[in-house]
């Protein structure tokens, strides 16, 4: 395959390509980010990794020429809008997300225009120009830390995971307006089946991330953000635990908790055993190798979207 004229040499052996990056990245003076919902070969080459809040963080800090984000595009276009002198890589501009496509920045901006009164607040997972529209940041980790800094009385919109958003409303007492946005993946679940699960493990613990359906909340031992979930498996007592989230997390858990049992919570689809993103699986260790060596795809963005957009971040940093 040629791109940008650069002839392309398929390197196919796992473990040829790791060893290829490391070097790479040393050469060009990178650090590669990844989430905890990439495949594991790609988590086990990351300098960093973590959930949206720790990534963001990071990219904040970073004093590396090259960014490699292996995630998906809201969270390379997040790195690039808070560190905006580095070049940011993305493996494959492919990997989307069906939460921030849930929100048009068109629709969202009339929504908006309906509560002139209202603060809003944008969950990390949505695009540059919704972030661009909002007051305040925050991710799964911060986000009822950013709810209650708010005044008990001023207006608020949230977006754009409802379910999210629901489940925050309980959490604080709130009546925030919620966007009609959600994730496929975290909406795949089938809470019968879990239901069922749970009474096959007695002794497990039902564990679920907040942009779960409240259905499947409302049964849940603990629910927490990405990070918040791998925290509490390596805290926790229990053996065996239901784990409602991308399953790519079950990975770490098993490195930090070897003696322990996970089993991912089974989807509505009887074709797939768990619930994982097509769009964060789209990375792959081959593609981050081209993408490094090649130094493209590369995100660039337009400096005023950039610049607004880092406003409610480093708010949300500033609360963090």
């Amino acid at each position: 395959m040629n791109i940008k004229g650069i002839q392309r040499k398929e390197v196919k052996d796992k473990a040829e390509l790791a060893r290829a990056i490391q070097k790479l990245k040393k050469k060009k003076n990178a650090v590669i980010l990844a989430h905890y919902y990439q495949k594991k070969e790609i988590q086990e080459i990351a300098d960093y990794l973590g959930d949206s809040l720790y990534l963001a963080q990071q990219a904040n800090k970073v004093d590396n020429d090259i960014i490699v984000f292996a995630g998906v595009h809201f969270m390379a276009e997040t790195a690039k809008i808070i560190n905006p002198s580095k070049k940011v890589l993305l493996p494959d501009l492919k990997a989307g997300c069906s939460l921030a496509d849930s929100c048009p920045p068109d629709d969202f901006s009339a929504f908006k225009a309906k509560y002139p009164k209202a603060v809003v607040v944008s969950y990390i997972n949505c695009s540059a120009e919704i972030k661009m529209l909002s007051d305040l940041v925050c991710t799964s980790s911060n986000a009822k830390k950013i709810i209650e800094s708010i005044p008990k009385d001023q207006e608020i919109i949230f977006a754009p995971d409802k379910n999210l958003g629901s489940y925050l409303n309980k959490e604080t007492g709130r009546n925030m307006i919620l966007w009609e946005g959600s994730c496929i993946v975290h909406e795949a679940f089938s809470f019968e089946k879990i239901v069922s699960l749970v009474k096959s493990y007695p002794n497990a613990k039902f564990i679920a991330h907040p942009e779960s359906e409240s259905p499947v909340l409302d049964i849940a031992h603990y629910i927490a953000s990405t990070s918040g979930l791998l925290n509490f498996v390596k805290k926790d007592k229990a053996k065996e635990y239901i784990v409602a989230t991308e399953a790519g997390i079950i990975h770490e858990m098993k490195k930090c908790c070897p003696e322990k049992k996970f089993i991912p919570a089974p989807v509505q689809d009887d074709t797939c055993a768990c619930s994982e993103c097509a769009f964060m699986k789209l990375n792959t260790l081959e593609k981050l190798y081209h993408c490094l060596s090649e130094e493209f795809p590369e995100v660039k963005m337009n400096k005023k979207i950039m610049d607004a957009a880092r406003i409610p971040i480093k708010r949300m940093f500033e609360l963090s």
